[in-house]
């Protein structure tokens, strides 16, 4: 059964609820359910084993649970003796056996179902009297891992909690990436590092602090199993939403993931990973959120910690806080002489040149740019997920380049790289086909300047090249009979004073001399102009679409001319028809 078929035979569950639920409130129902049957049918053919382990271990008066989990082949278990075609024979205890089945899973999975505040849904739909009917509907699905894949699994909870989120106007788009975006990171991420991770018994880390349902973690796993089933990915995320941390979860759990790796609350305010490091990290924050509840604490650590803690080098405006994510994941880089980290993260247009020198954004950008930690940036085709239709950004960081890449930066516009998708879903009316992943991996991995179609579309720079100092240009202030004014006090004594009404600035490229700057560009004219040195900053852009632009030569005037002349003789033609 594909996943879509699937998700259309779940979502006909939400006809039971229709008129004692609010078509908002269909996901409270739905998506524990869902889960809870997946885990029903993962442990369906160890169920007699583990609970003949319990009674032996028992009588034995040992602690069962490594015996339980050995037996269970999973990194959960259930002590039950009921399963969900069980609950089915006694329809009058459907609440109390349901409760008493949920009870004896192992604690990390009773607290997926706190996070879904299942207990809740449980007594409401008891009320309403649906329960039975809500139950026998799930149990007669078959979720079974020979039926429907792990990953087959990961796109049901996606399709789901898409549908669930356009209902309630909600933004589907905070809780999942879409997947061809993943794969794309994923190869970029992983591409210089095939010699490694082809190793027999190869362990790395991964990490996702905006984890949402896991699809990230998930994908970066896939690869991995794909190029050597002898590696290991162990994985690493935290997630603020407490429906999408409950999936990311029982994801997990299924996958044999440690799901203590896993942590709930916000990373920016309350890092759930403290001290430490990871070799990958991939992540797409929200776009353009706000950090306004979480402000107290980490201007706090800003202030307090400054470079020892992660947000050093400056903080943005609390309007967008995309960029606190990317100084997060700096922080977590693993020592380059550890062997180094590598990270990828989705951002929108503004952190390339929001913020002028001396700014918050400007500062990072500063930071990442002056430690040669930006491998490249790739912008993606608009329309591309499923909340916003705006222009993303996927930026490739690293503490080890390789020697080719040291000191520079490169940038590949992929935006006319896309296919239309034969149905949008949101906003997202847009997808990269694999041909389109395999030939951006391709331009990053040969770190090449390329063309296409007379367009450039990747292009590589030195880390300066994005630098520049803002100067302030100042011309003296002059009395009314138009003489200069001297100052009379000390430093100032006998120099022409700034009239702030004539103050400029002039932004001057880092690789550029600002005196012959000056003497070219300002002193022609101002030639009474002059310097504050005291007030020069630096600052950092990166205005990637400037450096894609081609310009196209208007048409010949005598081309434009004649073509009026035919749009005016026909009007009048008209016209005389009109009058005649």
């Amino acid at each position: 059964m594909n996943h879509q078929s699937l998700s259309s035979f779940i979502w006909s569950v939400a006809d039971l609820l229709r008129g004692d639920y609010k078509q908002s409130e269909y996901g409270k129902v739905i998506l524990p359910f869902t889960v809870l049957r997946r885990l029903d049918c993962v442990l369906e053919t160890t169920k007699t084993a583990v609970l003949a382990e319990l009674e032996s271990r028992q009588q034995a008066g040992l602690n069962p649970e490594p015996f339980l989990l050995r037996k269970a082949g999973q990194s959960f278990y259930n002590t039950s003796p009921l399963d969900m075609k069980k609950l089915m024979g006694d329809q009058d205890h459907i609440r109390e056996n349901l409760y008493s089945y949920v009870q004896a899973f192992s604690p990390a999975v009773r607290d997926i179902f706190e996070r879904f505040d299942f207990h809740t849904q449980v007594e409401r739909l008891g009320k309403a009297g649906l329960l039975y009917q809500v139950t026998e509907k799930f149990a007669q699905i078959d979720l079974h891992p020979e039926s429907v894949s792990n990953s087959q699994m990961g796109l049901v909870f996606e399709e789901l909690i898409r549908k669930f989120a356009e209902i309630s106007n909600e933004t589907a788009g905070e809780h999942f990436t879409p997947r061809e975006v993943i794969r794309l990171m994923v190869n970029l991420l992983f591409i210089e590092d095939d010699d490694v991770l082809s190793k027999p018994g190869v362990v790395r880390t991964i990490y996702d602090p905006t984890a949402g349902t896991g699809g990230m973690l998930s994908i970066a796993g896939e690869y991995l199993e794909e190029h050597n089933p002898q590696a290991r990915l162990t994985m690493f995320g935290q997630e603020l939403n407490d429906e999408s941390y409950a999936i990311c979860k029982a994801d997990m759990l299924i996958k044999g993931q440690d799901v203590a790796n896993i942590m709930p609350g916000n990373t920016l305010s309350d890092d759930g990973h403290l001290h430490k490091k990871f070799d990958y990290m991939l992540s797409n924050p929200p776009f353009g959120v706000e950090w306004k509840k979480v402000e107290k604490e980490i201007r706090k650590e800003h202030e307090q910690q400054g470079f020892n803690g992660r947000f050093g080098p400056g903080l943005p405006r609390v309007s967008d806080g995309s960029l606190l994510f990317l100084l997060h994941l700096v922080s977590k880089m693993r020592p380059a002489a550890e062997g180094g980290s590598r990270f990828g993260i989705v951002l929108n247009g503004s952190p390339l040149f929001t913020g002028g020198a001396g700014s918050g954004e400007s500062e990072i950008r500063r930071y990442v740019l002056e430690n040669d930690l930006v491998e490249a940036i790739i912008g993606l085709p608009t329309d591309m997920f499923y909340n916003t239709g705006i222009s993303t950004y996927v930026w490739i960081l690293s503490n080890r380049k390789p020697e080719a890449r040291k000191g520079n930066v490169q940038l590949i516009d992929a935006s006319g790289f896309w296919q239309k998708m034969r149905k949008s879903l949101g906003s997202k009316r847009k997808e990269l086909s694999d041909a389109h992943i395999n030939e951006i991996t391709r331009l990053f991995g040969e770190f090449v300047e390329a063309e296409q179609d007379g367009k450039p579309i990747s292009r590589i720079f030195k880390n300066q090249d994005f630098g520049y100092r803002t100067i302030t240009v100042e011309r003296p202030l002059r009395d009314e009979q138009g003489k200069i004014v001297l100052g009379t006090k000390g430093k100032q004594k006998g120099k022409p004073q700034p009239d702030s009404s004539l103050r400029d600035t002039e932004n001057v490229p880092l690789n550029e001399d600002v005196e012959s700057y000056f003497k070219r560009e300002v002193l022609p004219h101002a030639p009474d102009a002059w310097i504050d040195h005291d007030k020069t900053k630096v600052g950092y852009e990166i205005p990637f679409n400037r450096h894609f632009y081609v310009f196209q030569p208007p048409r010949p005037l005598a081309e434009i001319d004649a073509e009026l002349k035919q749009c005016t003789d026909r009007i009048l033609t008209m016209i005389a028809g009109l009058s005649a």
